[in-house]
Protein backbone atom coordinates (compact mmCIF):
# COMPACT_ATOMS: atom_id res chain seq x y z
CA UNK A 1 0.00 0.00 0.00
CA UNK A 2 2.72 2.56 0.62
CA UNK A 3 4.09 1.93 -2.58
CA UNK A 4 1.02 2.51 -4.45
CA UNK A 5 0.74 5.94 -2.49
CA UNK A 6 4.16 6.67 -3.47
CA UNK A 7 3.53 6.06 -7.06
CA UNK A 8 0.68 8.18 -6.98
CA UNK A 9 2.50 11.11 -5.35
CA UNK A 10 5.51 10.91 -8.19
CA UNK A 11 2.93 10.37 -10.58
CA UNK A 12 0.76 14.30 -9.41
CA UNK A 13 3.92 15.49 -8.28
CA UNK A 14 4.85 15.05 -12.23
CA UNK A 15 1.40 16.19 -13.81
CA UNK A 16 1.92 19.02 -11.48
CA UNK A 17 5.15 20.73 -12.55
CA UNK A 18 4.55 20.02 -16.33
CA UNK A 19 2.84 23.08 -18.19
CA UNK A 20 0.79 23.70 -20.69
CA UNK A 21 0.19 26.91 -23.27
CA UNK A 22 -2.02 27.47 -26.45
CA UNK A 23 -1.46 30.06 -28.86
CA UNK A 24 -1.67 30.80 -32.47
CA UNK A 25 1.71 31.65 -34.13
CA UNK A 26 2.19 32.46 -38.09
CA UNK A 27 3.63 29.95 -39.87
CA UNK A 28 7.44 29.56 -39.82
CA UNK A 29 7.67 32.88 -37.65
CA UNK A 30 8.49 31.99 -34.58
CA UNK A 31 11.03 34.40 -33.50
CA UNK A 32 12.32 34.93 -30.42
CA UNK A 33 11.04 38.47 -30.13
CA UNK A 34 7.96 39.71 -27.97
CA UNK A 35 5.27 38.20 -27.45
CA UNK A 36 6.35 34.76 -28.03
CA UNK A 37 9.87 34.69 -26.41
CA UNK A 38 9.41 36.13 -23.32
CA UNK A 39 6.49 33.87 -23.00
CA UNK A 40 8.50 30.78 -23.34
CA UNK A 41 11.59 32.38 -21.40
CA UNK A 42 8.68 32.24 -18.40
CA UNK A 43 7.95 28.65 -19.28
CA UNK A 44 11.87 27.86 -18.73
CA UNK A 45 12.20 26.95 -22.94
CA UNK A 46 14.94 26.92 -24.57
CA UNK A 47 13.52 29.73 -27.00
CA UNK A 48 15.81 29.07 -30.25
CA UNK A 49 14.87 25.63 -29.95
CA UNK A 50 11.73 25.57 -30.31
CA UNK A 51 11.53 28.28 -33.05
CA UNK A 52 13.80 26.02 -35.00
CA UNK A 53 11.53 23.56 -34.18
CA UNK A 54 8.36 25.11 -35.02
CA UNK A 55 9.59 26.68 -38.16
CA UNK A 56 10.48 23.26 -39.47
CA UNK A 57 6.94 21.85 -38.80
CA UNK A 58 5.50 24.59 -40.54
CA UNK A 59 8.10 24.93 -43.51
CA UNK A 60 4.91 22.95 -45.79
CA UNK A 61 2.57 25.55 -44.98
CA UNK A 62 2.15 29.34 -46.53
CA UNK A 63 4.25 32.20 -44.70
CA UNK A 64 1.94 33.80 -41.82
CA UNK A 65 -0.99 31.14 -41.86
CA UNK A 66 -2.13 31.64 -38.27
CA UNK A 67 -1.65 28.28 -36.49
CA UNK A 68 -3.17 26.91 -33.49
CA UNK A 69 -0.33 26.04 -31.43
CA UNK A 70 -0.80 23.71 -27.99
CA UNK A 71 2.96 23.50 -25.95
CA UNK A 72 3.47 21.25 -23.22
CA UNK A 73 6.56 21.83 -20.88
CA UNK A 74 8.14 18.96 -19.17
CA UNK A 75 10.00 19.36 -16.14
CA UNK A 76 13.46 18.79 -17.73
CA UNK A 77 12.53 21.58 -19.91
CA UNK A 78 11.74 19.77 -22.90
CA UNK A 79 8.48 20.60 -25.15
CA UNK A 80 6.33 18.98 -27.12
CA UNK A 81 4.56 20.57 -29.56
CA UNK A 82 1.13 20.11 -30.88
CA UNK A 83 0.11 22.12 -34.02
CA UNK A 84 -3.74 22.43 -35.27
CA UNK A 85 -5.04 23.70 -38.55
CA UNK A 86 -5.92 27.08 -39.04
CA UNK A 87 -9.02 28.38 -37.21
CA UNK A 88 -12.51 28.57 -38.78
CA UNK A 89 -12.55 31.77 -39.36
CA UNK A 90 -9.53 31.77 -41.27
CA UNK A 91 -10.76 28.94 -43.45
CA UNK A 92 -14.37 30.98 -43.91
CA UNK A 93 -12.56 34.05 -45.14
CA UNK A 94 -10.47 32.34 -47.41
CA UNK A 95 -13.13 30.30 -48.63
CA UNK A 96 -15.16 34.00 -48.99
CA UNK A 97 -12.27 35.72 -50.40
CA UNK A 98 -12.41 38.04 -48.11
CA UNK A 99 -9.43 39.43 -46.61
CA UNK A 100 -11.27 40.76 -43.08
CA UNK A 101 -14.47 40.00 -41.63
CA UNK A 102 -17.76 42.57 -41.68
CA UNK A 103 -17.13 46.16 -39.01
CA UNK A 104 -20.78 45.90 -38.46
CA UNK A 105 -21.64 41.75 -37.40
CA UNK A 106 -25.58 41.16 -39.14
CA UNK A 107 -25.45 44.23 -41.03
CA UNK A 108 -22.88 43.75 -43.46
CA UNK A 109 -22.35 40.81 -45.50
CA UNK A 110 -18.04 40.11 -46.18
CA UNK A 111 -18.48 37.54 -48.25
CA UNK A 112 -20.45 34.62 -49.59
CA UNK A 113 -19.61 30.99 -49.34
CA UNK A 114 -21.28 27.84 -50.35
CA UNK A 115 -22.19 24.74 -48.63
CA UNK A 116 -19.87 23.05 -51.00
CA UNK A 117 -17.45 25.46 -49.18
CA UNK A 118 -18.37 24.29 -45.35
CA UNK A 119 -18.41 20.56 -46.19
CA UNK A 120 -14.79 20.65 -47.51
CA UNK A 121 -13.78 22.98 -44.28
CA UNK A 122 -15.44 20.34 -42.09
CA UNK A 123 -13.79 17.60 -43.48
CA UNK A 124 -10.07 19.26 -43.36
CA UNK A 125 -10.84 21.19 -39.70
CA UNK A 126 -12.82 17.61 -38.83
CA UNK A 127 -9.02 16.32 -37.96
CA UNK A 128 -8.79 18.45 -35.21
CA UNK A 129 -8.43 16.58 -31.50
CA UNK A 130 -11.18 19.31 -30.78
CA UNK A 131 -13.49 18.40 -33.36
CA UNK A 132 -12.67 14.75 -32.93
CA UNK A 133 -15.93 13.23 -31.67
CA UNK A 134 -18.07 15.92 -33.62
CA UNK A 135 -19.70 14.18 -36.98
CA UNK A 136 -19.52 15.92 -40.66
CA UNK A 137 -23.25 17.00 -39.93
CA UNK A 138 -22.64 18.75 -36.60
CA UNK A 139 -19.06 20.09 -37.60
CA UNK A 140 -21.15 21.48 -41.21
CA UNK A 141 -23.10 23.57 -38.78
CA UNK A 142 -20.61 24.66 -36.18
CA UNK A 143 -18.71 26.06 -39.71
CA UNK A 144 -22.14 28.01 -40.31
CA UNK A 145 -22.48 29.32 -36.68
CA UNK A 146 -18.75 30.64 -37.19
CA UNK A 147 -19.73 32.59 -39.83
CA UNK A 148 -22.92 34.26 -39.52
CA UNK A 149 -20.74 36.38 -37.18
CA UNK A 150 -17.65 37.34 -39.44
CA UNK A 151 -20.63 38.19 -41.77
CA UNK A 152 -19.88 35.58 -44.11
CA UNK A 153 -23.42 34.50 -45.58
CA UNK A 154 -24.09 30.54 -46.35
CA UNK A 155 -25.82 29.91 -49.60
CA UNK A 156 -26.89 26.70 -51.42
CA UNK A 157 -25.20 28.03 -54.86
CA UNK A 158 -23.76 31.13 -56.62
CA UNK A 159 -22.85 32.29 -60.25
CA UNK A 160 -19.45 33.43 -60.79
CA UNK A 161 -21.00 36.53 -61.85
CA UNK A 162 -22.75 36.94 -59.02
CA UNK A 163 -19.71 36.39 -56.32
CA UNK A 164 -17.54 38.78 -58.80
CA UNK A 165 -20.32 41.73 -58.44
CA UNK A 166 -20.73 41.22 -54.64
CA UNK A 167 -16.25 41.58 -54.13
CA UNK A 168 -16.65 45.05 -55.96
CA UNK A 169 -19.31 46.27 -53.87
CA UNK A 170 -17.27 44.83 -50.99
CA UNK A 171 -14.10 46.36 -52.03
CA UNK A 172 -16.01 49.25 -52.35
CA UNK A 173 -17.59 48.63 -48.76
CA UNK A 174 -14.20 48.87 -47.41
CA UNK A 175 -12.58 51.40 -49.03
CA UNK A 176 -15.32 53.63 -47.33
CA UNK A 177 -14.96 52.10 -44.10
CA UNK A 178 -11.09 53.18 -44.16
CA UNK A 179 -11.55 56.54 -45.30
CA UNK A 180 -13.65 57.24 -42.71
CA UNK A 181 -11.32 55.20 -40.09
CA UNK A 182 -8.64 57.99 -41.52
CA UNK A 183 -10.84 61.09 -41.11
CA UNK A 184 -11.70 59.79 -37.26
CA UNK A 185 -7.64 58.77 -37.25
CA UNK A 186 -6.78 62.93 -38.35
CA UNK A 187 -9.75 64.50 -36.28
CA UNK A 188 -8.51 63.41 -33.14
CA UNK A 189 -5.00 64.02 -33.90
CA UNK A 190 -6.11 67.83 -34.35
CA UNK A 191 -7.43 68.41 -31.48
CA UNK A 192 -4.44 67.17 -29.76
Amino acid sequence: MPAKRKALSAVSEVVKRKTFTSRIIPAGKATPAPPLGPELGQMQIQIAAFCKDFNEKTKYYKPMIPIPTDISVNPDRSFIIHLNKPPLSYFIKQAAGAKKGASRSGKQVAGIITLKHVYEIAKIKGTDHEFALLTEEEMCKKIILAAKPIGIKVVKDISVQEFAEHQIERAAEIEEEERALEEQRMSKMLRL
